[in-house]
């Protein structure tokens, strides 16, 4: 018999199977129900083995066979395609159970428990284990890491904390502006900057250190510093060969050439974020031996509180700036590359800036609240190119129901966010650039579900940078509007997204920036 809880679960999944049961038949995703005498039973949920999905060598062919290596998110849509909206796959040593709809997303999330898991990252805790460094909020477990988050949420989280990085985050978005200014003039025609989600991670680089380390890196210079530059290549590195790590034994990663790099990028990473934090020291030292109060933003908030030891200090900085950069910087060349194709929308925005910011003011946390279409513009940018196409979750509390199947403890969740923010029973004409549909009263006829596009997460687990970003979008988005007219590359080039861990353009993004 089953136990009340599983037996709420089933319910739960019957109810899913009914308003997906258009793209779910071929999973046969949930128990049975009859009807009795008016009584409702519903069977006993099925297995995990009973769920199709390709094997092991299947997915090697669609990887490498049929090169969907780069573009493993429209690979997600595929599969859906062929098993359902629930389906398992095999990558090496593990086996992934992926959800690709809506309904079943939100009903895995709501059983992940208090102390929910992405994944264990054998790749990044290994690291730290053949280091001894200090793990951090996102390579972090159990107990260990709700310790870390309660301590690194409040001054990320909070508005109040957050808002208050805004003087910070806009020196970096001015220097950014001279940057794109001077660009111009020195490709020779005066209007074209060439490499825009290039010159966007700079900025984003910039931006996360400004108040992560509160420390300005030069990687808006003419010239960047070479450490400045190895540093951002190394965080590239470190996550285009994450996915081929995985995909081996850990038994053999020592043999494996691009081990050894895996290894010597973060080695440099950690390095370098040792050094920025001892500078930082070394200035509260200061202040603190001339009696001047001791100021400063995140770091010096953690160095001050004593809540962490030096060692989970530098592990926690390094993850929050390794979060904090592609999410800003690829989100915003999308943003912008769409503005510059919809001059309708691009006019639209500029409007409501102009309203709230006029002038030569700059934008604050309190302008950007009261600039819902803004909002609008970037969320329907992550719900087209969410930055994580697929987010993993683990199964750590016990057995779960998911889609009629019962899951044991241990499984491993793929949850394929591209593939429902491409649904069209979720988003009606989804490849389309329409902020309207996440307005109050907007032109959508239907709410999107609320777990159709979940860029940050969900619940405790969710983005730790989140808050950060989005206000270094926001506030970059608002100058660059007032400052410039985007308009498309003339060889209308169409950029297409690429997976390499995150969601990226698989070709350069060049705009022309024309002074208003």
């Amino acid at each position: 018999m089953l136990s009340r809880r599983r037996l709420h679960l089933t319910v739960m999944s019957a109810r899913s199977r009914d308003m997906f049961s258009s793209s779910s038949s071929s999973s046969s995703s949930c128990g049975s129900r009859q009807e009795e005498g008016g009584a409702v039973k519903v069977g006993a949920p099925k297995s995990m083995e009973e769920l199709r999905g390709p094997s092991f060598f299947t997915t090697l062919y669609w990887l490498f066979g049929k090169r969907y290596f780069n573009t493993t998110q429209q690979m997600q849509i595929e599969h859906k395609k062929i098993y359902g909206p629930l389906w398992k796959s095999t990558y090496g040593p593990l086996v992934v159970v992926n959800v690709a709809s809506a309904q079943l997303i939100e009903e895995m999330l709501r059983q992940e428990g208090a102390l929910p898991v992405r994944t264990d990252m054998p790749h990044w805790r290994a690291y730290r284990e053949l280091r001894h460094q200090a793990h951090g909020p996102l390579s972090e477990m159990g107990k260990k890491w709700h310790r870390i988050r309660s301590i690194l949420n409040p001054r990320l989280l909070k508005p109040h904390h957050v808002g208050s990085y805004s003087g910070r985050i806009n020196q970096v978005v001015q220097d950014l502006v001279v940057r794109l200014r001077w660009l111009r003039t020195s490709s020779g025609d005066g209007v074209m900057v060439h490499q825009v989600t290039q010159e966007l991670y700079k900025f984003a680089f910039e931006g996360i250190c400004s108040v992560v380390f509160e420390s300005r890196m030069g990687c808006l210079e003419q010239k960047v510093p070479e450490e400045t530059q190895k540093f951002i290549w190394s965080v590239g590195e470190m996550f285009r060969l994450s996915p081929i790590i995985v995909l081996f034994p850990r038994s053999l990663w020592p043999y494996l050439s691009f081990w050894n790099t895996f290894v010597s990028v973060w080695d440099h990473l950690f390095r370098v974020s040792e050094e920025l934090v001892q500078k930082k020291m070394e200035e509260l030292e200061e202040q603190h031996q001339e009696d001047v109060e001791l100021q400063g933003a995140y770091l010096t908030h953690l160095l001050l509180s004593q809540q962490m030891s030096m060692s989970e200090i530098l592990g926690s900085v390094t993850e929050l700036l390794l979060a904090g950069v592609d999410t800003t910087s690829n989100t915003v060349s999308w943003a912008l590359y769409h503005l510059a194709r919809e001059p309708a929308i691009q006019e639209r925005l500029h409007q409501e800036v102009l309203r709230i910011c006029p002038a030569h003011r700059m934008p604050d946390s309190d302008d950007v609240a009261k600039m819902p279409y803004l909002k609008a513009v970037v969320r329907e940018t992550l719900r087209l190119y969410p930055v994580v196409p697929g987010n993993a979750r683990l199964a750590v509390d016990g057995d779960i129901v998911v889609g009629g199947h019962l899951f044991p403890k241990g499984t491993l969740f793929h949850l394929c966010h591209y593939a429902v923010s491409m649904d069209e029973s979720v988003f009606p004409n989804p490849h389309a650039f329409l902020p309207e549909r996440w307005l109050r009263g907007g032109e959508e006829t239907v709410k999107p579900h609320p777990f159709g596009s979940v860029p940050f997460g969900f619940g405790v687990r969710a983005c730790l940078g989140r808050r950060v970003a989005e206000l270094e979008m926001y506030l970059l988005l608002v100058t660059l509007i007032k400052e410039f007219e985007l308009r498309p590359d003339p060889a209308g080039t169409v950029v297409t997204p690429i997976t390499r861990t995150l969601l990226c353009p698989a070709a350069p993004i060049n705009l022309l920036f024309v002074d208003r």
